[in-house]
């Protein structure tokens, strides 16, 4: 271990003091990536959550719970053109101010290391899952040269897992938009690669933000269609 190294938050950018003990020393050395301040700015998500899309049930009003269910997943489930196609939303954190703008950060001001933050529970929480293809929601090239990255690809890389980048996208106005509705109504957007292998596969779309879900049960849908015997996701924020 090294004593004197000084590692800096990757959000604030502050010296991090490391705390030296017996563990530390015979301990094999760990890259502090957060400060204890920002590092304690993240929700996690526990407790009650909707069955579908982990939303927590203790930021909820009741009058907007249906049993297991958020009264959003039971919309999405009671139409009948939606119905089942995502089986399950895994989230590492709520989507507070503070992940809003480190979010904001890594996507739209190219803070490319950022994506680091989220590689370790990534890795541990889809090694849970163990699906057979790990597919990341897909940019458009117009918005992928604006970018220059794929932010669910680029968190993937970190954690040591390979992408399955079976589905494209077609161009369109940004999602974070539109409302609901709009969302809801788009025509679809992504399509399968040729050649790509679903038949029977158990897919786990990765994106940063689930919000409405709009953009994941369209993926959803289209993979299931084509074969995918389940489609699950997984977030950075829900």
């Amino acid at each position: 271990m090294n004593l004197f190294q000084q590692d800096r938050c990757l959000y604030c950018h502050k010296v991090i003091t490391p705390l030296v003990s017996w563990d530390t020393l015979l301990s094999p050395e760990k890259e502090s990536l957060l400060c204890p301040t920002c590092e304690g700015r993240l929700e996690n998500i526990a407790g009650e959550t909707c069955r579908i899309c982990s939303r927590p049930f203790h930021h909820l009003n009741e009058q907007f719970r249906d049993g297991d269910l958020c009264h959003d997943c039971t919309r999405w489930e009671e139409d009948p053109d939606w119905q089942g196609f995502l089986e399950k939303n895994h989230a590492l954190y709520l989507y507070n101010d503070f992940l809003k703008d480190l979010i904001a950060v890594y996507k739209f001001r190219g803070d490319y290391v950022l994506a680091k933050i989220f590689a370790e529970l990534f890795k541990k929480e889809i090694t849970k899952i163990t699906p057979d293809l790990l597919v990341p929601i897909p940019l458009s090239e117009e918005r992928l040269y604006e970018r220059g990255f794929n932010q669910a690809t680029v968190v993937l890389t970190f954690a040591g897992f390979q992408s399955d980048d079976i589905l494209s996208r077609v161009h369109s106005e940004k999602q974070s938009k539109k409302s609901r509705e709009e969302r809801i109504h788009i025509p679809q957007v992504f399509k399968v690669e040729p050649d790509s292998e679903i038949q029977g596969k158990r897919i786990l779309l990765v994106d940063d933000i689930y919000t409405t879900g709009s953009t994941l049960r369209h993926a959803a849908k289209l993979l299931k269609g084509a074969g995918a015997a389940s489609v699950q996701s997984f977030t950075i924020a829900r």
